[in-house]
């Protein structure tokens, strides 16, 4: 009986679930204001934070409210020819999907993921943690310009 109970709450402890804590805030992009969740949890899943923006040589960028389309296509077309072999738009595959990125990320964030992945896993705690969630396939450097990161992040603006 003893062995039967060491065996039940040995199963209870290795079985119990991670707590989550949730804690809503203001985001303002453009004119437009959004609400957003702030997960953390027991488990290692990145938390939302639109505070962080990385490190990188982007500092601050302001959000236009409306979609620059002509910019978003060459995002498109740059993601399509350097992106979808880890990154599908709309799953999860070698790396994350980039829809509703911005809903989880600053664009700051974003654009020094792009612009120097290497640097971001080195020295972000949110970057550190997509690495493990990702089985630790680290972000190709792709050696993009300021402007065309900044197209990508366009391209990602209008996905749903």
């Amino acid at each position: 009986m003893k062995l039967i109970a060491v065996v039940f709450v040995s199963f209870l402890i290795g079985c119990g679930g991670g707590e989550e804590k949730k804690e809503k805030k203001q985001v303002k992009i453009g004119a437009a204001k959004k609400e957003v969740k702030k997960t953390t949890s027991d488990t290692k899943t990145p938390m939302i934070d639109l505070n962080n923006k990385g490190v990188g040589p982007i500092k601050n960028i302001d959000l236009p409210e409306a979609i620059d389309e002509g910019m978003a296509a060459t995002g498109a077309g740059i993601f399509k020819m350097k992106c979808t072999a880890c990154h599908k738009a709309n799953k999860k595959f070698i790396g994350p999907s980039p829809v509703g990125v911005l809903e989880r990320r600053a664009p700051e964030w974003v654009m020094n993921m792009i612009l120097d992945p290497e640097g971001m896993v080195k020295n972000d705690p949110i970057a550190k943690q997509l690495l493990i969630e990702y089985n630790g396939s680290p972000m190709a450097n792709q050696s993009l310009t300021e402007e065309e990161a900044r197209a990508i992040l366009e391209y990602f603006r209008t996905l749903k």
